[in-house]
């Protein structure tokens, strides 16, 4: 064979076998998710639900180990990623709170340089809850008024400072022309049951972290921060369904969608062949009988974004965020 044929076919051969190590790459050791949110907590319970799902599915056979850093309101999670550069045997779950948290505060990380996005699996619609035996508020105009008789006494809970909740409970403040005082907790479940318990008047929350209370009659859901109502019209308690509760607007508030997505994200400077794996594995898991059944119980809004999609999302709804921060007087003076 020529010299130069002998060259080509080795030039071919390099080029051909790095592609094939590609697509042939997958773990073959246990694999940690680490959930940015305390046990029960949202955030958790998605992290736990992919485990079922790859587990179950057999979608992946390695051992699947869950863990929670909730410090921080979530940020332990991310600067954790950070100290692990590179490993491709750890995801971290989450919401917007990745890229939204370094607004309002100055942390140990970037979003942009030290996390690597892999995908949205699915949106959680907010809705606003009371336990109408201890609080008296039976609808959104009532809760209105209530809060303009007593301005700053009406207690709102929600997950986390300076994040989704916090920030949703602002913009209540601004339709309503009123004034709230927001208690944070280390998760929507944590807040929902200080609702049950009457210990505080209400909380803005994800179905799943309350339709429990509500089943049990110490939560009622006013209002869903979404353009139109949720399709779900299976019954869950007072002889009513997700469809039934009115969307805030309907019921006099003037906000429309306020959807929170739920995000899993790996260090910076992963192999981008595992990059490649766990975004075709988290795709296949959201198809999987117990995401699908997980996402309808929680009345959430099934949409995968994964590669450019997710980026350009990410980008338009921490914009969104910055305003809304800039607006309260939360956006740090660096951003």
């Amino acid at each position: 064979m020529p010299k130069h044929a002998v060259t080509a076919l080795a030039v071919s051969l390099a080029l051909i076998v790095p592609a094939s190590a590609q697509s042939d790459w997958k773990p073959n050791r246990p694999v940690e998710f680490v959930a940015a949110a305390g046990p029960g907590g949202g955030t958790d319970t998605f992290a736990r639900v992919v485990q079922s799902a790859l587990s179950k599915n057999e979608l992946l056979t390695t051992p699947i180990i869950v863990s929670n850093k909730a410090g921080g309101s979530g940020a332990e999670t991310f600067v954790y990623a950070k100290t692990n550069p590179g490993d491709p045997y750890k995801l971290y779950f989450g919401t917007q709170d990745a890229y939204v948290l370094p607004l309002a505060s100055k942390l140990n990380y970037d979003a942009g340089k030290d996390l690597t996005p892999v995908a949205a699996m699915v949106f959680d619609p907010f809705i606003l809850w009371v336990n109408p035996k201890t609080s008296g508020i039976e609808d959104v105009k009532g809760f209105i008024a209530k809060a303009k008789e007593a301005p700053g006494k009406l207690k709102v809970g929600g997950a986390k400072a300076k994040e989704a909740d916090e920030t949703l409970m602002t913009l209540i403040e601004q339709a309503g022309g009123v004034d709230l005082t927001y208690i944070p907790y280390k998760s929507g479940s944590e807040a929902a049951i200080q609702v049950a318990g009457g210990h505080i008047d209400a909380n803005v929350n994800n179905p799943s972290e309350s339709v429990e209370q509500w089943k049990a009659g110490v939560q009622k859901p006013l209002c869903v921060f979404e353009e139109a109502r949720l399709a779900d019209k299976t019954v869950i308690a007072d002889g009513k369904s997700w469809n039934d509760v009115p969307t805030c607007i309907e019921a006099g508030l003037d906000i429309k969608s306020f959807a929170q997505p739920r995000t899993v994200w790996m260090a910076a400077n992963v192999p981008p062949e595992a990059l490649a794996y766990y975004t075709a594995l988290l795709t296949k898991a959201a198809a999987a009988p117990e995401f699908k059944a997980y996402a309808e119980r929680g009345a959430q809004i099934q949409k995968v974004l994964t590669g450019d999609a997710f980026k350009a999302f990410i980008a338009t709804h921490k914009a969104s965020y910055s305003e809304m921060y800039k607006r309260n007087g939360w956006l740090r003076a660096e951003q």
